[in-house]
């Protein structure tokens, strides 16, 4: 029987073969950028999402996240890496030009915070809709605190072309129906990107420090760089470390999302909304007045099941997400494991994107058994040790319950992603296969890394994280503002914002149930007479 890396190779082979480079011409890459809105001093902006901004109720590509200072940009799905970025680009610049003397902060890891409870939730406005996404920020912030839901990143969406799903089935000889032949591919790809996810942190990570006000008195393995600023020295995103956002959850409950088919994942999440947790009860739900969570479960919403990678379709209105999922299958997979590049004006350049691309395809052409306890153990631990210390000499991760020297493992993974990377470039010196050859050089020169890079300056310039990260913050403002702004997209971005406000209105205009009712119909949507989600 051919093993798996034959069996990856005669993939690739069939692909070329059958129009190469052309099949994954309509591709689709999406991005979501997150950044805390801060005033020129570096401190958590008090003021309200820019009304010129438009409603973050409504608008598609401007809206905020956990609190009303953390903004969300993000771009429609577009068939190419540099078009992705040109769309964030003009976005930033269109934001900017509505901020006064704000800027955007430009890392994942927050600015100087002072308590928690003064981190003010998002506000949507006055309908059913906006109040339940703040009472569930809300609930997130009494179940995890505030400061930690402050973290910032970048969301990669992609999906495959329509014509290199067609033939892909094809050459899999799969004569199911394509909607569940592309959904659970997708699951393959989502489970091997998983047992390779800590190599994104390892090439990309850019959070080997924090602002000492960010831990807020918490035991850690943190050592002191300043008076202000807590690293690690190896470090290469304490974002996706221990420190970062986590699941607490799962320690009393067990609770891990199920990926071994799309199906499993579906229920898995359901189960943890329908579950009471003990540890939530005690927090209360409606205490008073007002709601402190959307419920006391294992999970207020699926949203909440923190994950490096999800399978994602788009919802219609107040759609719960895992309905959209059993109905129209997996649409895109989302990413979440990029830090806030420091060292770029938008967060994210095209060395991440490029590299991201060929990543997923290698991981869908790849075998892709069904994760186990062990394997799932050793999943954590690898993200965790490379989260924190990813450069160290001679670290050893867990691979197949053995350990492996992680710059070994990775010298695997990106020799096998050669062949990758020349099929979508259509060419061995395309842009992809000679931007995995610098991120080879990453391996055996840790210094390239960002973590490394950003420790090297703050010694240098002897810059604690905030100073360099406000002075990098004040630099890119500088850059966003002088770039020109497509004049077609500025147009759009000024019809959005009045349209979304309008639409914000109407929504609160057609309310016609008080609250209580309304959450319950949100939760008890596409429920049968069985009791299962359909």
């Amino acid at each position: 029987m051919d093993d798996p890396q034959t069996r990856r190779h005669q993939r690739i082979q069939r692909l070329v073969a059958d129009g190469g480079a052309s099949l994954f011409a309509d591709n689709r890459i999406g991005l979501e950028k997150e950044s805390l809105r801060v005033s020129p001093s570096g401190r958590l902006a008090a003021t309200p999402h820019p009304m010129a901004l438009g409603a973050a109720l409504c608008h598609p590509y401007m809206t905020t996240d956990f609190s009303e200072a953390l903004v969300e940009l993000i771009t429609p799905p577009l068939n190419t890496s540099t078009a992705a970025l040109a769309f964030l680009q003009d976005i930033h610049g269109y934001v900017y030009r509505h901020l006064g003397d704000e800027r955007l902060w430009t890392t994942s890891m927050p600015c100087a915070l002072e308590t928690g409870q003064n981190i003010p939730l998002a506000h949507y406005g006055t309908s059913n809709a906006a109040t339940m996404k703040t009472v569930y920020r809300r609930g997130l912030g009494n179940r995890y605190g505030r400061t930690m839901q402050l973290i910032a990143g970048v969301h990669f969406n992609f999906s495959f072309a329509e014509t290199f799903w067609e033939r892909y089935q094809t050459h899999e000889a799969d004569a199911g129906e394509p909607l569940g032949f592309r959904s659970e591919a997708q699951m393959d790809m989502i489970r091997n990107l998983q047992r390779r996810g800590w190599l994104v942190p390892y090439l990309f990570g850019a959070s080997p420090a924090v602002c000492a006000s960010f831990v807020q008195g918490r035991a850690t393995e943190l050592q002191r760089f300043d008076d202000d600023t807590l690293y690690l020295p190896d470090a290469t995103s304490l974002r996706m470390g221990d420190i970062g956002y986590q699941n607490k959850q799962e320690e009393g409950t067990g609770i891990k999302a199920n990926y071994d088919s799309l199906d499993s994942y579906v229920r898995s999440l359901t189960w943890a909304i329908q579950t009471p947790c003990p540890q939530y009860e005690n927090i209360g739900v409606k205490v008073g007045n007002r709601y402190e969570q959307l419920n006391a479960n294992v999970l207020q919403i699926e949203n909440e099941y923190y994950s490096t990678v999800r399978p994602k379709q788009v919802t219609d209105w107040l759609e719960k997400p895992t309905l959209a999922l059993r109905r129209r299958g997996i649409r895109y997979v989302e990413l979440r494991s990029l830090d806030v590049n420091l060292f770029e004006p938008l967060g994210v350049g095209s060395e991440q994107l490029l590299f991201l691309e060929v990543l997923l395809l290698d991981c869908l052409l790849l075998d892709s058994p069904r994760i186990g306890a062990a394997e799932r153990r050793e999943i954590d631990t690898n993200q965790i040790l490379t989260a924190h210390h990813g450069r160290k000499s001679g670290l050893h991760l867990a691979h197949e319950r053995q350990p492996v020297m992680l710059s070994q493992w990775a010298d695997e993974i990106l020799d096998g992603m050669a062949a990758v990377a020349e099929l979508l470039d259509g060419a061995a010196d395309g842009p992809r296969s000679v931007n995995l050859r610098r991120q080879k050089e990453k391996i055996t020169h840790p210094e390239l890394t960002p973590s490394a890079q950003i420790l090297e300056m703050m010694r240098d310039r002897r810059e604690g994280f905030c100073e360099l990260a406000q002075r990098f913050s004040g630099e890119h403002r500088q850059t966003l503002l002088r770039l020109p702004l497509n004049p077609e997209h500025q147009a759009l971005f000024d019809q959005l914002a009045r349209d979304s406000l309008r639409q914000q209105q109407a929504i609160e205009a057609a309310d016609n149930l008080g609250f209580d009712d309304f959450l319950s119909a949100y939760f008890t949507q596409g429920q049968r007479a069985s009791g299962q989600i359909g």
